[in-house]
């Protein structure tokens, strides 16, 4: 077997971590350790980048028969959407680690992160569904050991919550995924369990079919969250450290949107196509829902975390419009939502380690106390606000475009709730950050120069990408048409 660079970017950061474990070195030798790694997979992904042509197919493959006689397989690709998702993760992850670096977690915690990253990229190279639960089970293990270990307030009925929840989710989707690997025996007299195999099914029930549809889509919507799953979602981000928030909501997350596109749209196009004005439906409620819940919080943590849940809810909706307005902008404001809610997420851990956790109302005055984290503090929130020259700009205009093609009530709905976000977000930033105030603000501590430059490539891309976007929608929109065309059948 041939080892490929997507079973670099994969093991590497996993044989590192184990290293680090198991020898006796130091804190700071894992901090620099695993910061280096973080550089590699991006130099790694940079590689893979410049390499892409962009013809909507899987490139990069490797194959190996894992467990041959059931049919399943070592089996890796990325395409369009991958490629997008690997490029995040490539970028703000080393930004991650740079912002936490001042913290004082034990080389344990700086461990679990690299083993997180290899989990996600296990889970986004994955084309064997078998492999696919192999690592979407393995990359939630060590998220849950940072809550638990390394949390604060009530720490352990968070983890213990999200756990439930996620673990129930994905048992629904491992028989889902085990029934279609029998069906595919059944008709065809082979074991596989791979993606390009099972898509050819025909011998499920439209009824069996339906239940396995809503399985896969359980288990993807208790990860974004999609209302009505998102019940473990503020306990957690309040309670999770500053490195566990970040992670869920820049990249797991989003790994259930990628889930939706990955195996969802491919396996079960009819009912995805069916279902969709429900989804759309629901997207857009979920923005409404969580928008409001977001103005009703007095704690900036909580504010935070139910706009990151508004605006997944827009992604989703993008996602079933069925057009390509929607599904690009879609795909643009996972990459444009991660950088701005990982950067005012990693932000608010800046503030935390010097204040703690206060309501809003017990903020105001930092503009002058901290000058390069209300700057930074300010690009991120413009481009979740939807600012002109931002990628949130871009993607927000996409999806609405594309809700607008498929139903111009529902786009109007849309078009109208965005402001909730951009209201509750100035709100908090002219009472928390601009605002001068009688409160007890004088333990913040401007940014160092670590966090200056982690930020720096963030609120670059933020701008360049929403200046400049066909430069990055030309590696998406082949894959996008691939789908649209050749397996949903809908079109443009």
């Amino acid at each position: 077997m041939e080892i490929g660079i997507l079973s670099v970017i994969i093991f590497l950061p996993m044989i590192v971590s184990f290293t680090l474990l198991i020898l006796p070195f130091g804190v700071y030798v894992t901090k620099v350790v695993s910061f280096s790694i973080s550089l590699v997979v991006l130099f790694l992904a940079l590689s893979i980048y410049s390499d892409f042509q962009p013809i909507g197919t899987m490139q990069f493959r490797e194959f190996f028969p894992w467990i041959k006689s059931y049919g399943i397989h070592y089996s890796l690709g990325i395409d369009g959407f991958s490629l997008t998702i690997l490029m995040l993760i490539a970028i703000i992850i080393p930004c991650a680690y740079l912002m936490l670096w001042d913290g004082d977690e034990p080389k344990s915690y700086w461990a679990s992160m690299l083993l997180i990253q290899s989990g996600i990229c296990g889970t986004l190279f994955s084309l064997d569904l078998i492999l696919f639960y192999f690592f979407w089970e393995a990359m939630l293990l060590p998220v849950f050991m940072i809550i638990g270990l390394f949390g604060s307030g009530n720490r352990i009925y968070s983890t213990l919550k999200v756990t439930v929840y996620t673990m129930f989710g994905s048992l629904f989707m491992f028989v889902c995924i085990l029934y279609l690997g029998v069906s595919y025996y059944y008709e065809f007299g082979v074991w596989s369990f791979e993606l390009s195999d099972i898509v050819n099914i025909t011998s499920i029930r439209d009824g069996y079919r339906v239940f396995l549809f809503v399985g896969f889509m359980l288990a993807f919507a208790i990860k974004i969250p999609l209302f009505p799953f998102h019940t473990w979602l503020l306990e957690t981000y309040s309670n999770a450290p500053t490195g566990g928030v970040f992670i869920f909501s820049s990249i797991m997350a989003k790994l259930g949107v990628y889930g939706i596109l990955r195996f969802v749209l491919p396996i079960f196009p009819d009912i995805f196509v069916l279902s969709a004005p429900y989804f759309v439906g629901i997207g857009v409620f979920g923005l409404i829902y969580f928008g409001i819940a977001a103005i009703m919080q007095y704690n900036i943590k909580k504010m935070f975390a139910y706009s990151s849940a508004s605006h997944l809810g827009f992604i989703v909706a993008g996602v079933f419009s069925l057009n390509m307005y929607g599904m690009s902008g879609s795909v643009f404001l996972i990459v444009a939502h991660a950088m701005a809610t990982g950067g005012l997420f990693l932000l608010v851990g800046v503030m935390e380690r010097n204040m703690g956790i206060k309501a809003i109302s017990a903020l105001g005055g930092i503009a002058k106390k901290a000058p390069f984290f209300t700057v930074y503090f300010a690009i991120m929130m413009f481009c979740i606000v939807g600012l002109p020259s931002t990628n949130g700009f871009v993607s927000e205009l996409l999806i609405i475009l594309g809700i607008f093609k498929f139903n111009y009530i529902v786009g109007i709905v849309s078009t109208l709730t965005v402001l909730v976000a951009a209201s509750f977000m100035l709100w908090m930033f002219q009472r928390a950050i601009l605002q001068d105030s009688d409160n007890d603000v004088s333990k913040m501590v401007d940014l160092g120069k670590k966090e200056i430059l982690a930020l720096f490539p963030l609120s670059v891309l933020i701008f360049v990408m929403g200046i400049y976007p066909d430069w990055f929608l030309a590696k998406i929109e082949p894959t996008i048409q691939h789908y649209l065309f050749d397996i949903l059948k809908v079109g443009m």
